[in-house]
């Protein structure tokens, strides 16, 4: 259970929304309010959300991180993240987004999930993952923190809405019955040049496995994933920053692939 009072969840939840809306970083959450655990930084998320809802956004999905041990180790934990997907984030391949609505994005590539029925934790299983989704599709998150120069705790990046920015999806739409997703393979481009590479194995193993992390731990704040959300598994391989005019390209084998390009100002 959260330790921190509701008036100190929506403080900090108001003061993420105001560096968000002036495009400005700020100090991190964790120095604000020490001792803040990773419970009251969920309950942070949750309040930016209810406010985004209110004003007119709709949650579109899920998006998971954390889910290398390289990055777990590099923060200290032993499990993922989440955050929540809006309308506004959303943006389809090949599209140029805004540089202006960003403070210092990053790009990743991940296999995204579509779901046809709704999948309710606690006791979810990548099977039922599997049976529970219509396709999956490149996708590339932007993933971006309103805590200045990405530094960050867990608590941080969770009160954070997961560093959520903005998503890209591919056009071609694939089965799970077609498609072992631990063996895709992933080589991810930056204005044409290869700087990256990764294999669906490198999400937890498994994406699907990432998929029912998430349903179940999404239990203890009573949400359900959702028919029709979209569900980010988690990156394949590390985040490269972005800057004005930069193109970014993740290519699957046997996938397809999704483009992304920023607006030069």
């Amino acid at each position: 259970m959260a330790k921190h009072t509701k008036e100190t969840i929506k403080e900090l939840s108001e003061y993420i929304a105001k560096a968000y809306e002036l495009k400005e970083g700020v100090q991190p959450v964790t120095e604000l309010a020490p001792g803040l655990e990773v419970d009251d930084a969920y309950f942070v998320q949750l309040e930016t959300i209810n406010v985004q809802l209110a004003n007119g956004r709709k949650i579109t999905g899920k998006k998971i991180g954390l889910t290398s041990a390289a990055m777990q180790k590099s923060l200290g934990v032993d499990e993922p993240d989440y955050g929540h997907l809006l309308d506004d984030m959303a943006y389809e391949n090949n599209a140029t987004v805004p540089f202006d609505r960003l403070l210092q994005p990053r790009v990743e590539g991940e296999i995204a999930f579509v779901l046809k029925k709704d999948l309710i934790g606690p006791n979810v299983t990548s099977f039922d993952v599997m049976m529970a989704t219509d396709y999956v599709v490149p996708a590339l998150e932007i993933v971006d923190s309103r805590i200045k120069d990405w530094k960050i705790k867990l608590e941080d990046t969770v009160a954070d809405n997961g560093s959520s920015a903005m998503y890209v999806l591919g056009n071609n739409q694939t089965k799970l019955t077609d498609i072992d997703l631990k063996m895709v393979g992933m080589t991810f481009f930056k204005n044409g040049e290869l700087v990256n590479s990764g294999i669906g194995a490198a999400a937890l193993g498994d994406p699907a496995k990432c998929v029912a992390w998430l349903a179940n731990k999404l239990a203890a704040y009573e949400i359900t994933l959702k028919a029709g959300e979209v569900i980010l598994s988690g990156a394949l391989s590390a985040a490269i920053p972005a800057a004005p005019g930069d193109s970014f390209t993740a290519k699957f084998s046997h996938f397809g692939e999704v483009t992304v390009t920023f607006s030069k100002e």
